[in-house]
């Protein structure tokens, strides 16, 4: 990582970084700094922030384990030397590598709650955090699901996130990746959901044991290959086996499609996410009745189907 910035004529002032992070006194000092880099640098938003602002928000808040709600009196505070240069150390790095940032702080936020993430997983960014948050009590309104299944789990985030808001639910997490699934046992430690929270290797049902849940949850792969090739670089740290499904990036969705039912429970619903590949969903399924879901804080191609459904349109799934 370079020291020093390039400078583009002889009159303008090169400052080492060491210099740099002593010219930034206050947090408002650093947030501004680091919003301006941001901006030229024309870095890509989507793991959590969408622009240069709440980017520079988020990196200076979790360089300084701050939580996102702090007193916005905290603004003036004076920061330390090396919380200075770890600042600048971050927004170089962040430039520089291309990394998401909840790569580069080790954790991410998702319904709320903190998970330990690096490149062995996604970034946790699901809109389902919004039905978790809610309880998926648009399906079990009186009663929460018994049995929960998060299917293609990564860090664990919608399975363990579940097991906390739902606090009476049992949970699988199921993931083909045991490098992914290791990041899944540590965020199972991380929240103390042991007791009802067990992680699985398997791929997509086959390791399950035939287990029937009350509801399947699953963010899989799903980036057609078009998608795939023009991602910009952020997303190329990510891990490529939780991202592609093929020409129409319905590869693993079909499959879910074709075997979810025997693992439901005759209440049973199935929710799952296909983002851009949405509209190949309908394209190839068009007599299938799949409910979208709408959300309040954005975020789009996430699915319904219950027990009923799938049964009633099996034979579109063989």
């Amino acid at each position: 990582m370079a020291d020093t910035a390039v400078s583009s004529s002889p009159s303008t002032l090169v400052l080492t970084d060491e210099e740099l992070a002593e010219g930034l006194i206050t947090l408002r000092d650093c947030l501004r700094w680091a919003a301006s880099e941001f901006h030229l640098a024309g870095l890509h938003y989507g793991h959590g922030t969408d622009s240069a602002w709440d980017e520079a928000v988020a990196l200076t808040l979790g360089a300084l384990h701050l939580p996102w709600n702090v007193d916005p009196a905290v603004l003036e505070a004076r920061l330390l030397s090396m919380e200075r240069r770890r600042i600048v150390g971050l927004v170089r790095e962040r430039i520089v590598s291309r990394q998401p940032l909840p790569y580069l702080l080790g954790e991410a936020f998702f319904a709320g709650v903190p998970f330990t993430v690096d490149e062995r997983v996604l970034v946790p960014r699901s809109p389902i955090a919004e039905l978790i948050e809610h309880g998926f009590g648009a399906w079990f309104p009186d009663e929460p699901p018994a049995r929960v299944l998060d299917l293609c789990t990564g860090s664990g985030c919608i399975g363990i996130a579940t097991a906390l808001y739902l606090p009476t639910c049992e949970v699988d997490l199921a993931d083909i990746s045991e490098e992914a699934l290791a990041v899944a046992r540590q965020n199972i430690s991380r929240h103390d959901v042991g007791d009802r929270a067990r992680a699985v290797a398997s791929d997509l049902f086959d390791g399950l044991g035939g287990r029937r849940y009350d509801l399947i949850v699953s963010n899989p792969p799903y980036v057609d290959a078009r998608d795939l090739a023009t991602m910009p670089a952020e997303f190329r740290h990510e891990p490529a086996l939780a991202l592609g499904a093929g020409r129409d990036g319905l590869d693993i969705v079909r499959r879910i499609l074709r075997e979810a039912r025997q693992h439901l429970t005759d209440i049973g619903v199935l929710i799952v996410e296909v983002g851009n590949s949405d509209h190949h969903l309908e394209a190839t399924f068009p007599e299938v009745p799949f409910l979208w879901l709408e959300f309040e804080r954005g975020g789009q191609g996430v699915f319904a189907l219950t027990a009923a459904e799938l049964d009633a349109h099996a034979a579109s799934f063989a």
